[in-house]
């Protein structure tokens, strides 16, 4: 059975050989195809690929040769995971692949992983690794991509009765993602891009749905230190035609340097390339810790909250507010699209309102009088008497959204 679909097929072949060759045929039984590539460093291949080891390098700007002789196995494997993105990058815009799957150990499972990493969202992607497991980092695998990582629980070397049924789980996977999925995102509706945590998503819930009542299609991420900075790289690729920044947690996070915490260039993307920003400082009232009982003594004096088992929300104080009033205002200077920030002024998130455990007003008066101070002039600002999850302030938001869009259109007559 002939299919048009093929599926980037990446190991280690010195050390992967048999297995990436059983996965090869498995696919082929299926009725996809396969494009093997090499992605070993050292040893001898166990099979012949489709591309080899020699040319991965190439793709990096190196030789084999000079990526063996780099100064260690840490920096063969940097340098090899480039050419391997870059290649993979290549066949997929080339039209040659329509997925990947990757077997690795450590190192093998990252660099397919940062392989993976290179294709759009909505291409299929699996890693199977032994390395799935535990308490082991799952950023470098995942990135800000839609990866499924599979645990192959044995280690990957041979072929046996447990390593064939997990194999065989896998390839069924990718087939079958490559034959009925594989959808780039796509919309008949202009998309919104709006960030949202579950202590803001009663508010959320009710703009979004304002949003889509007005004919618009709302794309909702979660702030937890990887949503933002996917929402960013959205808006860098043109998905967007406007964004809600309704979720700045990340942003807080970064003070103290929390589990949620980003990088400088957060937010910037709809700055830079003058799409409308609208900006709730919702959840700008705490950073994210691990478990209360592995808390830092200065952060369990503090207001807290046990979110779950291994997670917990500690108050952000008066000082460290003014901090993130100046930081959002700075990394909106330079707007040119029509935007605003709107401040709820009785809360910031479910738990920070009155009663609740992270109360703090006067906090919350720093951080709105901050960001009102040092914004610069065309950036609208305003308070809103109301607390962030009020119903009430959702449909305001979705006002002051729609506002903004119908600014921007006439800015662009």
């Amino acid at each position: 059975m002939h299919s048009t679909k093929t599926v980037a097929l990446i190991g280690t072949l010195d050390t992967k050989g048999a297995e990436i060759a059983y996965a090869r045929d498995k696919l082929l039984t299926l009725g996809v195809n396969s494009f093997v590539i090499d992605s070993g460093i050292m040893g001898l291949p166990g099979m012949i690929p489709d591309l080899t080891r020699e040319e991965v390098a190439q793709f990096s700007g190196r030789t084999l040769l000079e990526i063996q002789n780099s100064g260690g196995r840490g920096n063969a494997v940097e340098i090899m995971q480039i050419g391997l993105a870059k290649a993979v990058s290549s066949l997929y815009e080339a039209g040659t692949i329509q997925g990947l799957l990757c077997f690795g150990g450590a190192e093998g499972a990252l660099m397919g992983a940062h392989a993976a990493q290179s294709l759009p969202i909505g291409v299929p992607k699996v890693i199977v690794s032994p390395s799935a497991s535990g308490r082991r980092e799952f950023g470098p695998f995942i990135g800000k991509s839609d990866i499924v990582v599979m645990h192959s629980v044995i280690d990957i070397l041979g072929l046996n009765a447990v390593s064939k049924s997990v194999f065989d789980n896998a390839v069924a996977a990718i087939a079958g993602m490559v034959s009925w999925g594989g959808t780039l995102p796509k919309s008949t509706r202009p998309c919104v891009g709006i960030t949202m945590l579950g202590q803001t998503t009663p508010g959320v819930m009710v703009l979004a749905k304002d949003l889509d009542d007005a004919g618009y299609e709302t794309i909702i991420f979660h702030a937890n230190g990887i949503g933002g900075p996917a929402m960013d790289d959205l808006v860098e690729s043109g998905v967007f035609v406007g964004v809600i920044d309704f979720t700045i947690s990340e942003l807080a996070n970064s003070i103290h340097g929390g589990l949620h915490a980003t990088s400088d260039s957060r937010m910037r993307a709809a700055v830079t390339l003058g799409i409308p920003l609208l900006v709730v400082p919702g959840a700008g009232d705490f950073f994210n810790q691990g478990a209360v009982e592995n808390l830092p003594k200065e952060f369990l004096a503090r207001k807290h909250y046990r979110h779950n088992t291994v997670a917990t929300l500690v108050r952000i104080n008066s000082e460290e507010s003014v901090i993130l009033g100046e930081r959002l205002a700075k990394i909106l200077t330079g707007a040119t699209a029509p935007t605003c920030v709107v401040v709820p002024t009785k809360g910031l998130s479910l738990i920070g309102v009155f009663g609740g455990p992270l109360y703090d007003p006067d906090a919350d008066r720093a951080l709105a009088q901050s960001c009102e101070m040092n914004l610069p002039a065309g950036i609208g600002f305003e308070r809103v008497d109301l607390d962030i999850n009020n119903e009430q302030f959702g449909h305001h938001v979705a006002t002051k959204f729609l506002e903004l869009m119908k600014q921007d259109q006439l800015r662009k007559l």
